[in-house]
């Protein structure tokens, strides 16, 4: 089978996520495993959610949705969750299947820092979908780095975080399932609150 590897904070999942998710199906893969990882080495780990929840609000986004998995494989590997580290124990995992990770443009601007980064494009490759401010760059010709047709999605996290601390409605942004998971399970810091 051909796998799409989309691997992320998920801090928390939103219907963007879930968007390019979908997009990816169409695109020619037969499944996405929505990776959620523990400790991002490019993000800050104070804002981040528990694992834990973090995983259970992924499971609850895709529930019914054909295709689409969740996996809590970087969870078992070394910290940080480099990506080179899930690509590997993926393919050794699954030998019966192709990977290849699927990316933002924005991750793509900065695609050369990540541990690795040639690797990943020659050994498994990538598939971007576009994000605001993303631009082209080196690995636009590269034979193994596809651009994903797809609307552009103006949804961030951190953005829906910002909107909980000011205990702001996030409906749209996230699945009601999710929503009612972070207003029942998550503690918001809420002195931004206008309320």
């Amino acid at each position: 089978m051909k796998i799409a590897i989309y691997s992320g904070s998920f801090n928390p999942i939103h219907n963007g996520h879930i968007a390019v998710a979908e997009a990816a199906l169409d695109n020619g893969f037969d499944e996405v495993w929505l990776v959620v990882s523990p400790k991002n080495p490019h993000k800050n780990e104070e804002d981040l959610w528990p694992f834990n929840d973090r995983l259970k609000m992924a499971e609850l986004a895709i529930a019914n949705r054909s295709g689409l998995k969740v996996s809590d494989c970087e969870n078992k590997l070394p910290r940080p969750s480099y990506t080179i580290n899930t690509l590997n124990f993926l393919k050794k995992t699954y030998p019966e299947n192709e990977f290849k990770l699927l990316i933002g443009g924005d991750n793509l601007l900065k695609f050369q820092s990540w541990k690795d980064h040639q690797h990943i494009v020659d050994e498994f490759g990538l598939m971007v979908y576009p994000r605001l401010g993303s631009t082209v760059n080196a690995y636009d010709h590269h034979p193994n780095v596809t651009r994903m047709t797809m609307p552009l999605l103006n949804i961030s996290s951190s953005e829906i975080r910002k909107q909980l601390e000011k205990n702001e409605s996030v409906s749209g942004l996230v699945s009601t399932e999710v929503e009612n998971f972070i207003r029942q399970n998550i503690k918001i810091d809420r002195s931004n609150s206008v309320f």
